[in-house]
C-alpha cells in the first residue's frame, strides 16, 4: 500500500506540502504545493506564507501578531528541506532542548532514531540547560529476555535483567552505534534502562500516545540527576 504523507495546519487551509505519486520520499512530508512559499528559520522553525495562510485568529490580535510577526506564519514545527525540496518534520519548537553550551537538540529526532532498534521499545531524551543530553531507554522486554537467555545472563525478573551491567553495556553499544552519524552535541552521553514503559495511567503519555515531557522528567528526576553525576 502506497502511503503519501503530507503536512499542514488549520491556519494554512490546511495543506503546506504533500508527497505525490510521481515524487515520493518516505520519512518526508513531500514538496510544497502550488503557491506555497516555504523557508526554514535559523533555529530550524518552518515558516510559510501565501494566499492560503489565515488572515488572523478571530478577535485575538496579539496571538495573530505572535504567529505572523514578519509576514511569515511561524508553524512552531522544526524541520528541514533536502536538496530536492522535500520537507522533513523533526520536532515541535517548544520541545527543543537547549544545552548549557547554547546548542539546540531536537529530542524527537533522537527518540525516533533510537526506537528503530529492535531492542528499544521507548526512548526519552533529556538535557535542557545541561552540558549534554542523556536518555531513558525502555528495552523491548521479550527481545531482551531472548538475547539474555542465549548469552546465559541470569535474572529472575525483567526488573533484575535491566539492572545487569552486561545488559546495560549491550544496550549502550547499540545506542552508540545508532548515534555515530550525529553531531557530538546531539549525542547522548549516558543512558538508564527502565523496567516499565511510559503510560497514560502514570500520566506520562497523552491519549494520542505522545510523551508528556515535563511529566516524565519530573517522575524520573532523581534518576536523571544520578545519570549526570555518574557520567561526570
Amino acid at each position: 500500500m502506497l502511503i503519501l504523507e503530507g503536512y499542514g495546519l488549520t491556519e494554512t487551509s490546511p495543506v503546506i506540502s504533500v508527497n505525490r505519486l510521481d515524487a515520493v520520499k518516505f520519512g518526508s512530508v513531500g514538496k510544497p504545493i502550488e503557491a506555497v512559499e516555504l523557508r526554514i528559520a535559523e533555529d530550524g522553525e518552518i515558516l510559510t506564507r501565501g494566499p492560503y495562510v489565515m488572515r488572523g485568529y478571530y478577535n485575538k490580535p496579539e496571538e495573530t501578531r505572535q504567529a505572523c510577526p514578519d509576514g511569515w506564519f511561524h508553524t512552531a514545527d522544526i524541520g528541514h528541506l533536502d536538496e530536492d525540496g522535500f520537507l522533513y518534520i523533526t520536532d515541535r519548537k517548544k520541545d527543543l532542548i537547549k544545552t548549557a553550551g547554547g546548542k539546540f537538540v531536537a529530542p524527537q529526532k533522537l527518540e525516533s532514531l533510537f526506537i528503530t532498534d529492535p531492542y528499544v521499545s521507548q526512548a526519552f531524551i533529556y538535557g535542557d540547560r545541561e552540558r549534554y543530553c542523556v536518555a531513558l531507554i525502555v528495552p523491548n522486554a521479550q527481545r531482551l529476555a531472548e538475547h539474555a537467555a542465549a548469552r546465559g545472563w541470569i535474572a529472575r525478573s525483567h526488573a533484575e535483567l535491566v539492572r545487569l551491567p552486561a545488559v546495560h553495556q549491550f544496550m549502550w553499544q547499540r545506542i552508540q552505534a545508532l548515534q555515530q552519524p550525529l553531531a557530538s552535541y546531539e549525542q547522548v552521553k549516558a543512558i538508564a534502562l527502565l523496567e516499565q514503559e511510559f503510560s497514560q495511567a502514570a500520566g506520562e503519555l497523552t491519549p494520542t500516545l505522545k510523551t508528556k515531557r515535563a511529566a516524565v522528567a519530573a517522575h524520573y528526576r532523581e534518576l536523571l540527576t544520578r545519570l549526570y553525576q555518574s557520567s561526570s
